[in-house]
């Protein structure tokens, strides 16, 4: 990830009056949901695009050395080899964007990645995830023993309590020590955002995890009532616009939770092309965490290459 986010100072000014119009952005949403959708190779093209930035996750409490396995063997094909050659997409190189789990699974993704032959990154959560009610030393002991395990990416959560009561500059401090122990693993700073209280705070809070350091903001856990949203989406990424405008670095986006159909991939995609620009569709600004979306993709990209869905046993590796 080239002109990584260094963080800035904290910057009380660029959050001090911030004010969010919710029922305009609420409509802009409802705008989002009505788009045409696209057909034919054009829809081939844009979901590819989606696996390439997809976190395929497991954070489940049964996951095993083997669970994990067949979860990175999905990693490297995606897609089925043949569905691939009738698009003329074999040779691509086509993988998702990274494997994640739980710290612990960690050196077992590597290693199995590792057996594949291939450089997919490893990401774990941690920081006291999902719920983030952890004191600040142990989450930053897990984060490194994380790096240690060989995970190159780490999803962090934060404490909403620092933003539900405006302690924005501990929200800042944590965050920033959140980073300095990543060292060289990126960091994705999950918000949380079902549980912020306000859109104004999903703002505050994202433009506080950019000033920290952070190389990706993400929506949610995927375990709160409420995850990836349209609204939530076109907040965080007016703060991307905006904290790009005032630094020159390029911040990642990461809806996650919730994200199931293939069409919903695209949607986002579409969102970010709009808001941020072609350069943010790439895995290095752009993810989608999901545990099943990759299925309803390759299920969409059979019927567009055969015309018919796929029966059970067509997509078992799915």
């Amino acid at each position: 990830m080239a002109g990584r986010n260094p963080g800035t100072k904290l910057e009380f000014g660029w959050i001090s009056k911030v004010y969010v119009n919710r029922p305009e952005v609420v409509r802009h949403a409802e705008h989002i949901k009505k788009w045409r959708t696209v057909k034919g190779n054009w829809q081939a093209a844009w979901l590819l695009k989606a696996v390439t930035c997809i976190d395929l996750t497991t954070l489940s409490g049964d996951d095993t050395p083997s669970s994990i396995h067949r979860l990175c063997y999905k990693a490297k094909h995606p897609i089925r080899e043949d569905l691939l050659k009738a698009l003329d997409m074999h040779d691509k190189g086509i993988t998702v964007g990274a494997v994640c789990v739980y710290p612990a699974r960690v050196t077992d993704a590597v290693n199995a990645l590792k057996a594949a032959g291939c450089n997919i990154p490893v990401a774990s959560v941690a920081a006291g995830f999902p719920s983030g009610q952890t004191a600040l030393e142990i989450k930053l002991a897990e984060i490194k023993l994380a790096v240690q395990y060989g995970a190159r990416e780490i999803d962090i959560v934060i404490s909403r309590a620092l933003v539900l009561t405006g302690q924005w500059e501990g929200l800042y401090e944590e965050i920033r020590q959140c980073r300095e122990a990543c060292g060289e693993a990126h960091m994705k700073t999950i918000l949380s955002t079902g549980e912020l209280g306000s859109l104004a705070n999903v703002y505050k809070a994202s433009m506080i995890a950019m000033m920290a350091g952070s190389d990706f903001i993400k929506t949610s856990t995927g375990k709160e009532v409420e995850n990836a949203t349209f609204p939530v989406g076109v907040v965080m990424m007016r703060a991307i616009k905006e904290f790009y405008w005032q630094t020159g670095y390029k911040v990642g986006f990461k809806p996650a939770g919730g994200i199931r159909m293939a069409q919903e991939a695209i949607t986002w995609l579409m969102l970010v092309k709009e808001e941020l620009g072609v350069e943010w569709l790439t895995p290095e600004l752009f993810r989608l965490g999901a545990s099943s979306l990759l299925e309803d993709i390759e299920k969409q990209i059979f019927y567009l290459v055969t015309g018919s869905y796929p029966l059970q046993h067509d997509l078992a590796m799915a």
